[in-house]
C-alpha cells in the first residue's frame, strides 16, 4: 500500500448509505430528508425538524401534537441523577458532565440490551426530552442555584430557557434559538455522527453511541468550535482591532476558529440564516457590546474572505448569538448536543437497521517483525 492509497482522516471516503441528510459541496447546500435546511429553519419549529429527521416526512398538525405530547411526557430527571450531578466538580466542562449524565441514563434503562427499532425510537425521544434538562440543571448547579423542573405547557425551546433562567424571553429571542436548533440538528457523516455509528455497529447500545458522540463533539475542531469562536472574539477585543488581529493571525499561522470546513469550500449554506439570527439578537439587545461583536465579526469575516478566500462556518455566527441570548460560553456545545441528538439517533437507528461492524484497516509503519532479546542480554 502506498501513501497515495491512504485517505488520511477518511477524507473523501464514502463508508455507507444514508437517507437522513445530504451535504452537497458543489452547491454548498444541505438537506434533511430532501428539504433545504434554511427553509426548515425559517419556516418550521425545531420540533417539526426533529420529527422529520426521525420519521422521514414533516408532520401534520395532529402528528406534531402527538409527538410533542410524547416529548413532554418523557421530560424529567430522576432524583438519583440530580443527586449525582450535585457531586460533579464545579470546574468540570459542561460537555464532560453531560457525557457522564447521559451514561447514567443508560444505567437507569432496564431494557438497555433490547435493540428493537421501536425501543431505539423511544430512547431517542427520551434523550431528546431529557438532555435539555441535564444541560440546564448543570448550569444552575455550577452557579450555586437550585434546578428548575420542566413545565409541561412550554414548547421545547421555551422550556429550555425556563429551566435555565426561570423565565422565557421574548418570542424573537426564542425564534433565534429555535433556528439554531434546526441548523445544528444533522450534518451527514461528521466526526461525532460517524463516532456514534462506529460504536452502534458493535451493538454496544444507543447510550454508548451517544456518549461517544458527545466525546467527539466536545473537541474544538468539531462542536467545541462555537465556544472557541466566542473566546476568539473576546481576545480580539474591538471592531477597530479586528482587521489587524486577523492579518497578524494569518501571518503567524495562528489557528482561527469558525472559518473553513472539510466539506464546504465556498460557503456553508447554514451561515446566512444563522447570521440573520445573530443580527436579530444584536438588535434585540441593542447594547454597545452587542453592536461591537457584530461589527467585529463582520470585519473578521471580510478580512478572511478577501485575504484567503475562506468562508465562515455555522459556528462563527452561532457563538456570539448564544452569548447574546445570555448563555455562558461553556454551554454552547451542550446546546449543540440538544439539537444534534436528533441526527445522531437517526443515524444510530439507520446503522442498526442493516448493521455491519465498522472496522477499517491501517497501514503499519513500525519495525518489521523481530525477535525478543532476553532482558539480561539487552
Amino acid at each position: 500500500m502506498t501513501q497515495a492509497d491512504i485517505k488520511y482522516g477518511l477524507a473523501g471516503v464514502m463508508t455507507d448509505d444514508t437517507a437522513v441528510s445530504k451535504v452537497m459541496p458543489e452547491t454548498n447546500s444541505l438537506t434533511y430528508r430532501g428539504y433545504a435546511v434554511e427553509d426548515l429553519a425559517t419556516q418550521c419549529r425545531f420540533e417539526e425538524t426533529a420529527y422529520l429527521i426521525w420519521n422521514g416526512e414533516l408532520p401534520t398538525a395532529s402528528q406534531l401534537a402527538d409527538f410533542n405530547a410524547r416529548e413532554v411526557s418523557l421530560r424529567g430527571l430522576t432524583d438519583d441523577l440530580i443527586d449525582v450531578m450535585r457531586k460533579f466538580p464545579k470546574g468540570a466542562h459542561p460537555m464532560a458532565t453531560l457525557r457522564t449524565a447521559v451514561s447514567f441514563l443508560g444505567l437507569e434503562d432496564k431494557e438497555i440490551e433490547d435493540h428493537a427499532t421501536d425501543k431505539l425510537y423511544d430512547r431517542a425521544l427520551s434523550l431528546y426530552a431529557k438532555i435539555p434538562q441535564i444541560v440546564a440543571t448543570d448550569y444552575r448547579l455550577r452557579n450555586g442555584l437550585e434546578p428548575i423542573a420542566p413545565k409541561a405547557d412550554l414548547p421545547f425551546s421555551e422550556n429550555f430557557f425556563h429551566m435555565c433562567f426561570g423565565e422565557v424571553p421574548a418570542a424573537e429571542t426564542v425564534k433565534c434559538f429555535d433556528t439554531s436548533m434546526t441548523l445544528y440538528a444533522e450534518h451527514s457523516f461528521n466526526a461525532s455522527t460517524f463516532t456514534a455509528r462506529v460504536v452502534a455497529s458493535s451493538l454496544s447500545g444507543i447510550y454508548s453511541a451517544v456518549t461517544g458522540a458527545i466525546g467527539s463533539l466536545k473537541g474544538p475542531l468539531h462542536g467545541g468550535a462555537n465556544e472557541a469562536v466566542m473566546y476568539m472574539l473576546q481576545e480580539v477585543g474591538s471592531a477597530e482591532n479586528a482587521k489587524a488581529w486577523m492579518l497578524d493571525a494569518l501571518a503567524t499561522k495562528k489557528k482561527i476558529m469558525g472559518f473553513g470546513h472539510r466539506v464546504y469550500r465556498s460557503g456553508d449554506s447554514r451561515v446566512p440564516t444563522m447570521t440573520d439570527s445573530f443580527k436579530a439578537m444584536v438588535d434585540i439587545i441593542g447594547s454597545d457590546e452587542a453592536k461591537m461583536y457584530w461589527e467585529m465579526s463582520r470585519a473578521l469575516d471580510e478580512t478572511m474572505v478577501s485575504e484567503k478566500g475562506i468562508y465562515p462556518n455555522l459556528d462563527f455566527p452561532a457563538g456570539p448569538a448564544y452569548y447574546l441570548m445570555g448563555f455562558e460560553i461553556p454551554m454552547f456545545t451542550p446546546i449543540f448536543v440538544m439539537s444534534r441528538i436528533t441526527g445522531w439517533t437517526a443515524h444510530i437507528m439507520e446503522q442498526l437497521g442493516d448493521n455491519k461492524l465498522i472496522r477499517p484497516l491501517s497501514n503499519y509503519t513500525g519495525p518489521a517483525q523481530r525477535d525478543v532479546t532476553p532482558i539480561d542480554k539487552r
